[in-house]
């Protein structure tokens, strides 16, 4: 197993993450077999940076995200975790009382600002609802808390007494922000926050994103299936295919040297700016394979024009084949592909 590192300024260390739902069928809802939702993930993040986490609908981005959080319980793999108090801690062997320690400093934003907010609740209710389970404020303290945070994130004070509804989609997700800001965490896990706005908005919420996270020292998770946003955010990109991350490294070279056939395929959809240049899009066979039944080998295989016979008989693992670049496949040393055309 390839994404090791020795390094002490890591927070974040993932080995051979899975998580698989279960299929059920006949009348007594026997098990019948499983979903590999994320199947043997392994990266990690250093403190202060952003990973940002790319790939196809239904690639198991977002279900890393959650179960890194302890919001799903981990099939298998390790999930540690650097805590300012406690130090290293295993996520995925703690108890339900045991993450209540650590939670404050793992939060997430979620995609939905229209369905992540409670709509009977209002700003003030949704902001402080962290500081008050956790008993961290109260009374006047409680309400110049929740000030100080919306003005963090752009909004003013006086919103406190409104509803959601009243809000923009773009509003929402700075609530959202605020909420998750509220306990100072360390780890934010971003899950796809500005695809659901408009794009004029995005940018703002990105750069938000980017201010917040030099003036606090935080550090994302950022999951999106926008390369453009990922490209701009990131410091390094992870991408993942059919539960597996099939190749990590620095966003520059990710970008513009890639080393595994689906990120070159990914890369060649990211629309050119000039008009005037045409690049050959590379059009990739057949449909994305079944989690629930995926192929032998090497799971891009099917769909890969450099692939041979060992690709369907042996998966590849995670290799670094250049310093902190990490490629899962047979060949991605002999390939030259094409990246991003500037």
């Amino acid at each position: 197993m390839a994404a090791e590192t020795t390094q002490d300024n890591l927070l974040l260390d993932v080995k051979d993450l899975k998580k698989y739902f279960p299929i059920r069928s006949g009348l007594l809802r026997r098990v019948t077999g499983a979903v590999k939702a994320v199947d043997g993930v392994s990266f990690f993040i250093r403190d202060g940076e952003t990973l940002g986490l790319v790939g196809e609908s239904g690639c198991g981005k977002t279900t890393t995200g959650r179960t890194i959080l302890r919001l799903l319980d981990p099939t298998g793999g390790t999930i540690r975790f650097k805590d300012p108090k406690l130090g290293w801690v295993d996520i995925d062997k703690m108890s339900r009382e045991e993450m209540k320690a650590v939670r404050p400093n793992m939060q997430i934003i979620f995609q939905d600002p229209f369905s992540s907010l409670d709509p009977r609740m209002t700003v003030e209710r949704i902001v402080s609802e962290p500081l008050v389970i956790n008993k961290v404020a109260s009374g006047q303290e409680l309400k110049d808390r929740v000030a100080d945070l919306l003005r963090r994130v752009g909004m003013r004070p006086e919103y406190m007494s409104r509803y959601p509804h009243a809000f923009s989609g773009g509003q929402r997700q700075r609530i959202g922000i605020a909420r998750a800001l509220a306990l100072n965490p360390k780890l934010i896990v971003c899950d796809e926050p500005v695809s659901a706005l408009d794009v004029s908005i995005q940018a703002q919420v990105l750069n938000l994103l980017e201010d917040l996270q030099e003036e606090l020292k935080l550090t994302y998770l950022f999951i999106a299936h926008d390369l453009s946003v990922v490209e701009h955010i990131s410091d390094r990109v992870a991408v993942m295919y059919v539960g597996h991350i099939v190749e990590m490294a620095d966003t520059e070279a990710l970008y513009y040297s890639p080393k595994h056939p689906y990120t070159e395929a990914l890369m060649a959809a990211v629309p050119k700016p000039d008009p005037r240049r045409r690049e050959r899009p590379i059009k990739l066979p057949g449909e994305v394979a079944s989690p629930a039944n995926p192929p032998s080998g090497c799971y891009f295989h099917p769909r890969c024009r450099y692939a041979k016979e060992i690709c369907s008989k042996v998966m590849p693992e995670l290799q670094e084949i250049e310093p902190d670049h990490f490629v899962a496949c047979h060949f991605a040393r002999e390939l030259k592909l094409r990246g991003v055309v500037v």
